[in-house]
């Protein structure tokens, strides 16, 4: 069964976010192991620089690449990344399969991903163009998952 690891900065604020996560992810035990795995947040200082910004973005990025095996297919959310329909990331998500075992999703904070993240991807995703909080970026990711393991077993949710 292949493995599917939600890696994320931050944790959930609210329990709406919590009770989505917690559906979706009872929904794809079904068809996979899947997994959340959550690093640190990086607080900034008042009135941030630009260095500042950066600062947390490479030590974020540090935490997200030692929680990723050295095997493992990675898939960075990113805006400026590949924008896939639903069916064309089930094709991806079913051809990935076929080499590795473990799908890592990584979803950066605020400040985005670092370049040494965005490097280690095998893919960038889009959601588009549009800027989505990440924990509303995790319920989208989680509920096309979902949506692409019901395509690729023929299943009826997808219309």
């Amino acid at each position: 069964m292949l493995n599917i690891r939600i890696i994320c900065v931050g944790k959930f604020k609210e329990k709406y976010w919590e009770a989505a996560s917690a559906e979706y992810m009872k929904r794809l035990g079904a068809y996979c192991n899947v997994s959340v795995t959550e690093v640190k947040e990086e607080k900034l200082p008042a009135h941030a620089s630009r260095a500042d910004e950066e600062n947390v973005i490479i030590k974020e990025g540090k935490s997200i690449l030692d929680k990723i095996g050295a095997g493992d297919y990675v898939v960075a959310l990113d805006i400026g990344g590949k924008e896939l329909s639903s069916e064309d990331l089930a094709a991806r998500i079913a051809e990935i399969s076929f080499t590795s075992s473990t799908i890592d999703f990584v979803i950066g904070g605020s400040l985005g991903l670092s370049r040494d993240v965005k490097s280690r991807a095998a893919l960038r995703l889009s959601f588009g163009r549009i800027t989505l909080p990440h924990q509303l970026a995790r319920i989208v990711l989680l509920e096309q998952i979902y949506r692409a393991f019901k395509i690729n077993a023929g299943e009826t949710y997808h219309k």
